[in-house]
């Protein structure tokens, strides 16, 4: 199998990015790039994508899209929420997380996560140490705010993390951010690391496209 045969069944099979999944519509404003934090948060545990994707549904389906509304809500109601995506053994835990999160993004950054990209000033590591700062996000949650945001931020492209990568080298094709990045436009490149991490998370996806 052709490297472009590859690509073009990686975008065509498992290129929507997680923010799609989970109702965002990606854009450089504040209210989505909240939902984005949001989503991060709930994936910076050891859960099924499934269930983190779900739980981001629920929060914002109860009116939750903003950093305001968010500090606003009570932790009962999260916890409740996150229980109806049955987001369980972290519920009360990632609750607590949302909620001072929420706050710190008011605090710091006045509810406009593009002042924390304005803070970055362009650079990756910056924005990942900023990043950090937000309860329950490590590097793992950093990274995949990261890989995502770079549909609307394009200084981060090519956005392409270890586990993206390392998934790449396993389908015998370019393995490091830049490799990656010349394979398809720009604006694919969240797409395309999106659908590189579905596909190392799940063996049978990965062997159909070695095997064809």
């Amino acid at each position: 199998m052709t490297v472009d045969t590859i690509i073009g069944r990686l975008l065509s099979e498992h290129g929507r990015t997680y923010a799609e999944e989970a109702g965002i519509t990606l854009r450089d404003k504040p209210s989505p790039l909240y939902q984005l934090l949001a989503l991060t948060v709930l994936y910076s545990v050891r859960i099924k994508a499934d269930t983190a994707t779900a739980a981001a549904r629920e929060l914002f389906r109860a009116g939750w899209r903003t950093p305001r509304a968010m500090a606003r809500s009570g932790w009962q109601d999260r916890v409740d929420a996150l229980g109806r995506a049955h987001y369980v053994r972290y519920d009360e835990s990632t609750a607590t997380a949302l909620g001072e999160g929420a706050q710190l993004v008011l605090d710091r950054w006045h509810g406009d996560l593009r002042r924390m990209r304005e803070e970055a000033d362009g650079e990756p590591d910056a924005l990942r140490g900023l990043l950090r700062d937000v309860p329950r996000i490590g590097p793992v949650g950093a990274d995949i705010f990261c890989r995502e945001v770079q549909a609307v931020w394009p200084e981060l492209r090519p956005y392409f993390g270890d586990r993206a990568c390392a998934t790449a080298k396993d389908l015998g094709l370019p393995h490091t951010p830049r490799g990656l990045g010349e394979l398809v436009p720009p604006e694919d490149h969240a797409r395309l690391a999106a659908a590189l991490v579905r596909v190392g998370l799940s063996k049978d996806a990965a062997e159909q496209l070695r095997h064809g």
